[in-house]
């Protein structure tokens, strides 16, 4: 079915935004509009200010428009690092609201989530937060629902995890306007292996492994599930074992086998993993982010991060807010 009217999307750029975020938007709304030799999606860039944006990558975009004077929208993404702020953090939340009201789905790429959320857009809402920021943004937003599909589309907000994901979602909005062979000719001329349905998860690595956790045994993914729900109070191993109905010694055996680390191993760095999204997303004190997870004093989990990252939280708090701090005076 093709629709008259083209579809109207906004993306919203904060400094440092993922480019391969807006890309994948943009790229398979281009080809669609070819294929079909009309224009059924229209897009504009958006910056608070007038000016360029600087990308992850360090590619400046010039904004089309400002946030005030964008008019009319269907859909609007915000598209950020998590540590964006906004420039105006009075109007600019206060539009995104008046966007709403007019009828604007909004919603979020990658580290875009987090701005959408401190505008108390999120509110009693789910979301889809890539599994990397996941710990800074629950500490954060500990009222939001946050959850590990790729993509979540729920009433008046559409959120995705990254930039495969969001390709994944210009399909899906080609299919809904213009059917599923056009869908299929888009994603073909990208080389686009597959399509996930819109509660598929995300994929996650295996913690300094070769694989995803959905790759793993059963028995291994529910060790797995064990330890990712008690970061702050860490379980003995052979009660996780005696959990998954294994022997200690066979459970230790079968995990590093398949993961190439020891399950006490790979408990401290998921827990070390979850304390360095804290460090470098939050402004939270040591003391709380060790005590968070799992450590009674911050001295020991200082040392353990030293040893799996080979940097001090504190030195790589400082080193990434000075790249931040250089990167916004460009």
């Amino acid at each position: 079915m093709t629709a008259s009217v083209p579809l109207r999307l906004g993306f919203l750029m904060f400094d440092g935004f993922p480019m391969a975020c807006l890309t994948s938007a943009i790229e398979p709304l281009r080809a669609a509009n070819e294929i079909m030799g009309v224009r059924h999606f229209d897009w504009v860039l958006i910056g608070e200010a007038p000016g360029s944006v600087r990308s992850s990558a360090e590619v400046r975009f010039e904004a089309d428009v400002t946030l005030t004077d964008c008019g009319p929208l269907d859909q609007l993404y915000l598209l950020s690092p998590p540590t964006a702020q906004f420039i105006d953090p009075r109007s600019s939340p206060a539009r995104l609201r008046w966007l709403e009201r007019t009828g604007t789905t909004l919603g979020a790429f990658s580290g875009g989530i987090f701005p959408l959320a401190r505008a108390g857009l999120m509110e009693g809402q789910g979301c889809s937060v890539h599994w990397c920021y996941e710990a800074a943004f629950t500490a954060e937003f500990p009222k939001v629902q946050a959850s590990q599909a790729a993509i979540l589309r729920a009433g008046r907000r559409t959120t995705v995890s990254g930039a495969g994901a969001v390709f994944d979602l210009m399909l899906k909005l080609i299919e809904e306007r213009l059917g599923r062979p056009c869908m299929t000719e888009v994603a073909c001329w990208f080389q686009h292996p597959f399509v996930r349905d819109e509660d598929a998860r995300q994929k996650v690595p295996v913690a300094r492994g070769t694989g995803t956790n959905d790759a793993l045994p059963e028995a291994i993914r529910r060790a797995i599930t064990l330890f990712d729900t008690h970061i702050e109070d860490p379980l003995r191993i052979p009660d996780v074992a005696a959990a998954v109905s294994m022997s200690e010694r066979h459970f230790e055996r079968l995990f590093k086998r398949e993961t190439g680390q020891s399950p006490l191993r790979y408990y401290r760095l998921l827990r070390l993993s979850t304390a360095r999204q804290r460090v470098l997303y939050s402004n939270d004190k040591l003391s709380e982010i060790a005590a968070a997870v799992g450590y009674p004093r911050s001295a020991p989990m200082a040392r353990h991060y030293a040893e799996a990252f080979g940097v001090s939280p504190q030195a790589e708090r400082r080193l990434s807010a000075g790249l931040r701090g250089l990167n916004s005076a460009e």
